[in-house]
């Protein structure tokens, strides 16, 4: 689009969000250039949400440093947030299914018109400010690839009666409205189709073509994942190993996003040991050597174990849910 002359950089290093039941995701690191499509890919729980927001300026961060456009987070989220914009966001930024199409746009335009503009854009003629705002709707139409004569009702259909790629075409119009430098879209592909996934994944990589920075939290990646800069949230654990254990201790991390090279889309793990269940399993045969009780279930098959995994999980989930309420009462 015109008003977004050049997308804007993302890196980060060690960053991460704690919410008031712990971690919300830790240890992400990557590396974008202007225009890239950056996917969050995870389990939902595993913070992709809060990653979002943090990116984007909306959740203050607990460790690690990153950067969006050269603005320095958290020191200037503030000014982060007046070059990105969110959508499809759940709780954040969701469309009113009681309102029109048309209706969601003319707000859209009225808020961009009134504030998101200079003092003296306002004192313009009021003819010049409606053509301005219709240019502005048309474009970001134009780039969602939604077709209003396409729909129910056209202009006039309510937002109950799209689609799910319709709903997603129309949050990211909106988003646009603003001339963001950095786009930012949560559960790309909650709940559609292999073609509407298709469509949501092309649409979003023409948005990058054209030179915004795409950042698109998904359960699965798009099948071709040429040019796309994967980031990935909830790794798994790693099981505690006692001291006096064979072999060296596992390292313990919250996330299993490693740096990621924004030229290639490859990324290096920062997870722990890359084979956990051998070194349980050799533990528990050293122990049933030693004593009368039972040896112990490897990794995954045993109830302690197991136990364990589902804590974790818990843990992290918690500590998402309770930074994602924090992020809507501030």
């Amino acid at each position: 689009m015109d008003s977004t002359p050049h997308g804007a950089a993302v890196t980060a290093a060690g960053f991460a969000v704690k919410g008031p039941r712990g971690w919300a995701f830790r240890n992400i690191g990557l590396n974008a250039a202007p225009g890239s499509l950056i996917v969050v890919q995870g389990p939902s729980g595993s913070g992709r949400t809060c990653l979002l927001l943090a990116l984007t300026g909306r959740m203050k961060s607990a460790e690690g440093t990153a950067e969006v456009g050269g603005l320095p987070l958290p020191k200037k989220r503030a000014a982060v947030r007046s070059v990105t914009a969110l959508a499809h966001v759940p709780g954040v930024a969701e469309l009113d299914p009681a309102l029109t199409v048309g209706e969601h746009l003319r707000e859209r335009a009225l808020l961009q018109g009134r504030f998101g503009g200079s003092l003296r854009a306002l004192l313009r003629p009021r003819h010049e400010r409606r053509a301005e705002a219709r240019a502005l709707v048309d474009a970001a139409l134009t780039a969602a690839g939604l077709d209003l004569e396409s729909l129910p009702k056209g202009i006039r259909t309510s937002v109950r009666d799209l689609e799910r790629l319709e709903a997603l075409r129309l949050s990211v119009a909106l988003a646009l409205i603003g001339g963001p430098r950095l786009l930012a879209v949560d559960d790309t592909d909650l709940k559609l189709s292999d073609d509407e996934r298709a469509g949501a994944w092309a649409m979003l990589r023409g948005l990058a073509a054209a030179g915004t920075t795409v950042l698109a939290v998904c359960s699965e990646p798009p099948q071709d994942g040429e040019g796309v800069v994967l980031v990935r949230t909830g790794g798994r654990r790693e099981p505690d190993v006692p001291k006096d254990a064979p072999g060296d201790s596992p390292t313990t991390t919250d996330a299993a996003a490693g740096t990621v090279d924004g030229s290639n889309g490859n990324s290096e793990g920062s997870g722990g040991s890359e084979n956990p269940a051998d070194t349980a399993a050799t533990t528990a045969d050293a122990a049933s050597k030693t004593s009368d009780a039972p040896t112990a279930p490897k990794t995954g098959e045993g109830p302690a174990t197991s136990q364990h995994d589902n804590q974790d999980r818990t843990d992290d989930e918690e500590g998402a849910a309770d930074a994602l309420a924090e992020a809507g009462r501030a």
